[in-house]
């Protein structure tokens, strides 16, 4: 197989397998809405059973960069789409709350895999490396969009385990598909992006602890705005939506971050790494306050800006991997970026349960500004910390 096709056909199985992450990972967060109404158990109480999940998402991505060096990039991939469409089959089975916490431990495992090793293989096969993130960045947001509304469809027509059984067979055919289109993992024809020239830095350890600072605090800001979303709408938009109506809504507010991807890919081809980050890093805490202080349509306002902002700097944090760590450690750089945001933003299940129960959603909102003051503070010291860098340097694209 020729370079370039091994290539697209590498980056288009990449693309679904970011879009079926979002996706399955969020069917719970909607579906524990039916499941609380078939089961009588309390909301807090079910989606404190996801705590394994998350937590496992970020934990386990840790291995995965350096499981992908020893067994092959394709062949973790392949396991992440078989494991997620098993687990998705065995959460539906669930019939009590060990199960549902087991099988969502699970799911977080198989989870945990695809951002280390997707990633890397997506800056390895990209021609354009903004262009290709924003792309790819859409794909997981449109799964994270539409993962609020078909879960609460399905479940509405034909009861929440079909919600998580049909993605479960998606994922098995992607895997099969994959096996049988994708012969190896190959270098394709990214190689001219992959190898783009490195920003240079004089003090790579402050920019590292300011950049780690900014993915932890980020990780929370996106786990607890994306879980608590469908809720928050259904408990504070004050409209007494039905729940299809609600995840619809949901949906929508998650597409406006498909569209912020694709513009921050495009500007990540032309503008300054640092200085995008601290424009983007400013609407985190800003939109949070606004739906923490809002109901309505402010509130709506308020999800809107927050979302474009978490998703946004999902591609310009890949792209600081990119750009800033040599090739042959961005696997494993790519698994410490990871580890760190989701493993820290695992916390944010609990957290939304203990909030929520001691002041609703306006309190969870709230500490959720705090997380993305700290995002914008991170960011702010990253921008002069890479100026410091080089001083004299014109700036360059993608820098």
């Amino acid at each position: 197989m020729s370079p370039d096709r091994l290539s697209r056909r590498t980056l288009l199985f990449v693309n679904i397998a970011h879009a079926l992450d979002h996706f399955v990972l969020l069917i719970y967060p909607t579906a524990v809405i039916a499941i609380a109404a078939e089961t009588g158990l309390d909301y807090a109480t079910l989606i404190g059973l996801a705590t394994g999940a998350f937590v496992a998402f970020g934990l386990c991505s840790l291995p995965m960069g350096w499981l992908a060096d020893r067994f092959g990039r394709r062949t973790l991939l392949a396991v992440f789409f078989l494991g997620y469409g098993l687990s998705c089959l065995g959460v539906a089975s669930a019939g009590s709350r060990t199960a549902f916490a087991v099988w969502l431990l699970v799911l977080g495992v198989a989870s945990a895999i695809y951002h280390p090793v997707g990633s890397t293989m997506l800056v390895t096969h990209a021609r354009r490396l903004g262009r290709d993130l924003g792309i790819n960045g859409v794909w997981g947001n449109l799964g994270a969009a539409s993962a609020s509304g078909v879960t609460a469809l399905v479940a509405a027509a034909l009861g929440w385990r079909a919600a998580f059984v049909l993605p479960g067979l998606v994922c098995l055919a992607a895997g099969a598909a994959f096996l049988a289109l994708v012969p190896g993992d190959g270098e394709g024809s990214g190689q001219k992006a992959g190898g783009a020239p490195l920003i240079p830095v004089a003090r790579p350890l402050a920019l590292l602890a300011v950049f780690g600072m900014a993915v932890v605090a980020g990780g929370m800001t996106f786990n607890v705005t994306t879980i608590a979303l469908p809720k928050v709408l259904d408990e504070r938009l004050g409209l007494d939506l039905p729940l299809v109506l609600t995840g619809s809504l949901a949906t929508l507010v998650f597409g406006f971050g498909a569209l912020t991807q694709l513009l921050m890919g495009r500007l990540v081809d032309r503008f300054s790494l640092p200085t995008i980050f601290v424009g983007l890093a400013a609407l985190q805490p800003l939109g949070l306050g606004l739906a923490a202080a809002a109901g309505g349509l402010p509130l709506v306002a308020g999800l809107v800006l927050i979302t474009a902002a978490i998703y946004g700097q999902v591609v310009v944090n890949d792209a600081m991997v990119a750009r800033y760590v040599p090739p042959r450690h961005r696997a494993k750089a790519f698994s410490v970026r990871y580890f760190l945001g989701f493993t820290a933003s695992g916390f944010a299940v609990p957290l939304i349960a203990l909030l929520h129960g001691m002041g609703g959603f306006r309190l969870v909102l709230a500490a959720a500004a705090g997380f993305g003051a700290v995002v914008f503070a991170a960011a702010v010291a990253f921008h002069a910390i890479a100026q410091q860098a080089a001083p004299a340097r014109p700036a360059a694209p993608a820098e």
